[in-house]
């Protein structure tokens, strides 16, 4: 009897703390109705004041961009152009490596058109996925066409008395960048060249 008694006082006082400690956390925790009472008021936005406010910001960036253009303070130019299926990050006077067969010959004067981003010291502009016609100008100069070192393939076969060894070269393309300009205002209020690129690479 008196084991019964004390596993029923046990009983008790577990649910006895049980209530005691759900009650403290209930006092602590906000209350939907505090939550509802302390929410502000939802304010109306305007969405016109603020591309307003986004059109005005992107119209004094680009006004700065140009009078640092006008002025010839930007400084060493960069670009990322598209080649021959790969990105190079280019500043003039740079040597680039084209691997594979490319059709210019030695000496030929190019210009890379597909110009994903080009910028200076101070700004980046970034083409979406490749800046507009004209707005930047890269010119290259082709100054030598080679071959890679060998390349040996071997292939053998145990016991089967075969073996292959084949060699392998392919064409390279040296390219020197010469130079690298914006040659219209960047906000995009000049018109761009009557007259195309001959052609693309």
């Amino acid at each position: 009897m008196s084991l019964l008694a004390q596993s029923v006082r046990q009983a008790l006082r577990h649910t006895a703390q049980r209530s005691t400690l759900s009650g403290a956390l209930r006092a602590l925790s906000l209350g939907p109705t505090l939550q509802q009472q302390n929410k502000p008021a939802p304010a109306t936005i305007d969405v016109s004041a603020i591309a307003k406010e986004h059109q005005r910001e992107c119209q004094t960036i680009c006004e700065r961009i140009n009078q640092q253009v006008a002025r010839a303070e930007q400084g060493r130019l960069f670009a990322v152009v598209h080649l021959c299926g790969k990105q190079f990050k280019i500043t003039p006077g740079d040597i680039i490596l084209v691997e594979g067969y490319w059709p210019p010959t030695i000496g030929d004067e190019i210009s890379l058109d597909k110009v994903l981003l080009a910028g200076a010291r101070d700004f980046t502009l970034i083409g979406r996925p490749i800046l507009e016609p004209g707005l930047v100008t890269v010119k290259a100069t082709i100054i030598e066409k080679t071959l890679t070192h060998t390349k040996t393939h071997f292939k053998k076969k145990r016991r089967k008395q075969y073996m292959r060894i084949n060699f392998q070269r392919s064409p390279n393309t040296m390219i020197r960048i010469n130079s690298i300009e914006l040659t219209r205002p960047v906000d995009g209020g000049g018109e761009p060249d009557a007259e195309p690129s001959k052609r693309l690479f």
